[in-house]
């Protein structure tokens, strides 16, 4: 049954619910990381880069929409549910407007890709192709990622490796190594964003059969896990270091003591309090971010 809610939201405050407005830096943060990277390397180029980050952030929408209808389909989205309302379940947008609004959004996506296409090949169509079919296999088909357990392992590859390693080659036609490397601080921050979430909905989950990650190892593990994540971003920027770039990258580290409050709060919170550090950790992955390729970028003016 659609979850009860005391209010309409407007048309706007219900698409800003079904856009999840927090959640848009995983899909933001690596395309400006990767365009930071190409700065440093002298290879950055602004069209690509603009049209990467427009695309990112569709499909981060589209992921976000999809997951809507088919969390609904499954009943997962209940009225016990402790997140955010989600707007199909409770009636505010109908399945059929999310379906063409989301159809819409994946053809525009793709259309607007191709121009990065006609600049990298058949590598950036590969890449667009399979991104797409993940924002819709992610809770959708019959083999649903997210209720599989597996969604926290594509969501490191797409929106760590592949965000930014696209989002690199469509401006310097070139993938070295330490793009990879720098690629794995959003990914594992985007995971935790995930982990938070599956987290706070572990009892509800279990309920429909969504067997995320933390419902499958349970909640103190996936807290665990959490932690590994979170040094491994940070040691992120010493590795960029060590293979030969500036020192200024080192800047990212100032967004420590934000990421340590998340990790208390991540311990020290249950339910409804767990969505303070999802969002907490969305703004650890921006601060940081945005530090690191402040750091990159510095390096090309002062040495």
């Amino acid at each position: 049954m659609p979850a009860i809610v005391s209010s309409k939201p407007s048309a706007v405050q219900a698409w800003l619910l079904a856009v999840r407005p927090k959640t848009l830096p995983a899909g933001a943060v690596p395309v400006v990381l990767a365009s930071a990277m190409a700065a440093a390397d002298g290879r950055f180029r602004l069209a690509p880069a603009i049209v990467a980050l427009v695309c990112a952030l569709g499909i981060q929408i589209a992921t976000n929409f999809i997951n809507e209808i088919y969390d609904f389909r499954k009943g997962a989205d209940t009225g016990e549910r402790l997140g955010p309302t989600r707007t199909v379940a409770a009636g505010i947008i109908s399945e059929k407007t999310m379906i063409r609004v989301s159809a819409g959004l994946m053809i525009s996506v793709f259309l607007l890709g191709l121009y990065l296409v006609a600049i990298g090949g058949w590598p950036v169509l590969l890449i667009g192709v399979l991104s797409l079919l993940f924002a819709w296999a992610y809770t959708g088909g019959p083999y649903p990622i997210a209720y599989s357990g597996l969604g926290d392992v594509f969501v490191f590859i797409f929106f760590g490796l592949v965000a930014v390693g696209g989002a690199y080659f469509v401006q310097a036609l070139a993938l070295p190594a330490p793009v990879l490397v720098a690629a794995a601080a959003p990914g594992a921050f985007s995971v935790n964003i995930l982990l938070v979430n599956n987290i706070r909905d572990i009892d509800t989950d279990r309920k429909v059969g969504k067997m995320t990650l933390p419902a499958r190892i349970g909640a103190s593990r996936a807290r665990m896990l959490y932690v590994l994540l979170t040094v491994l971003a940070y040691a992120v920027p010493v590795l960029m270091v060590l293979s030969g770039y500036s020192a200024w990258c080192l800047l990212s580290l100032l967004s420590l003591p934000l990421a340590i409050g998340m990790v208390q709060k991540l311990y020290s919170s249950r339910g409804r309090e767990l969505n303070m550090v999802l969002a907490g950790t969305g703004k650890v992955l921006t601060v940081h971010g945005l530090l690191f390729s402040a750091g990159l970028i510095i390096n090309t003016i002062i040495p």
